[in-house]
């Protein structure tokens, strides 16, 4: 499978970022990720790595068993590892490359949002006053979010677009086409969820910026405002929607765990920096060990929130398709 070739490709790459001892080839070929990945970024495409190779071997299974036939779950393996390539700059697009891929430290002038109206909202509320420094940053992280929102709609829309010109230049109506035209309904279904998302997305950032955050607001993180927004208008009766607001909470707990994490990192991975440049070899292990289980705590953590976001992602997918029936 080509997802398998390409994600294979990718785990090289990684751990050449991350430091092992790669071959002469890897390090010339990949050498732009290097550069280009902070430690936390790092850390975040090794947990994406995880859960796309976890992923695929469950569809191998799938496959073995005959329970794939239409291919559906493969072109969706095929879509996830694209946004993986475009989300890291590793797509060779241009416009997909990420100049400082660190929300923690101050790069939010140097990130573009790549939306007119995206970046004149941030502008506005970043010079309106009525966000504190952490609060921008938290707005910051809710902006980033929507633009990823956004990149993975626009990949599906292309595939979408790509299988519908196929589809038409077949002439004779066949079983298998007709298989094909609902994995095509199913893939319009799943634009129509994210293009949901993306309107509601937009109407929240645009109330923020204007209004500032509501104190009495039940979540903060922009992923968990997301989930429950969309399960609010999902076939759940009450005793399931109350049932999902508590495990959002402790979604959002851990949520928050990782980003202590990934701030440590970022903060060890800087001293460290500094430390080599000392000559003082003690002090550098020493360092070296810390950064190296911090770094580790974080992909672990990492991991489990992006396995729980799919499990609660899923839930909500087919409570809206039950609306549909």
């Amino acid at each position: 499978m080509a997802a398998a070739r390409a994600l294979a490709a990718i785990g090289a790459a990684l751990l050449l970022a991350a430091g092992s001892q790669a071959s002469k080839y890897s390090r010339e070929a990949n050498e732009g990720l290097a550069l280009h990945l902070s430690a936390v970024k790092l850390a975040e495409l090794h947990s994406d790595l995880k859960i796309q190779e976890k992923d695929e071997l469950s569809w191998k299974k799938l496959k073995a068993e005959g329970l794939d036939e239409d291919g559906e779950k493969e072109a969706k393996l095929r879509r996830n590892l694209n946004v993986i390539m475009a989300k890291y700059g590793m797509n060779g697009k241009k416009d997909s490359q990420l100049v400082d891929t660190n929300y923690i430290k101050d790069g939010t002038e140097s990130d573009i949002l790549d939306d007119p109206r995206l970046e004149k909202l941030w502008s506005k509320a970043k010079t309106s006053g009525k966000f504190s420094d952490e609060e921008l940053d938290k707005l910051w992280r809710e902006f980033k979010h929507h633009k990823e929102k956004i990149r993975e709609y626009n990949i599906l829309l292309e595939t979408v677009s790509r299988t519908e010109d196929i589809h038409k230049n077949v002439i004779n109506p066949s079983e298998e086409n007709l298989v094909k035209e609902e994995i095509l309904h199913n893939k319009h279904r799943e634009l129509k969820d994210k293009l949901r998302s993306i309107n509601q997305g937009f109407e929240r950032l645009r109330k923020v910026s204007h209004q500032g955050y509501d104190t009495t607001s039940e979540f903060e993180e922009p992923r968990v405002i997301d989930l429950w927004d969309m399960a609010k208008s999902a076939n759940f009766t009450e005793k399931e929607l109350e049932s999902f607001r508590e495990e959002l909470k402790h979604f959002e707990a851990k949520i928050e765990k990782h980003h202590h994490y990934q701030k440590q990192l970022e903060i060890s991975h800087q001293k460290l920096k500094h430390i080599e440049g000392t000559g003082d070899k003690d002090h550098l292990n020493r360092n070296k060990e810390k950064y190296a289980m911090l770094e580790e705590k974080t992909k672990e953590l990492g991991y489990k929130v992006k396995k729980h976001l799919q499990d609660l992602s899923s839930r909500i997918s087919q409570g809206l398709q039950h609306n549909e029936l």
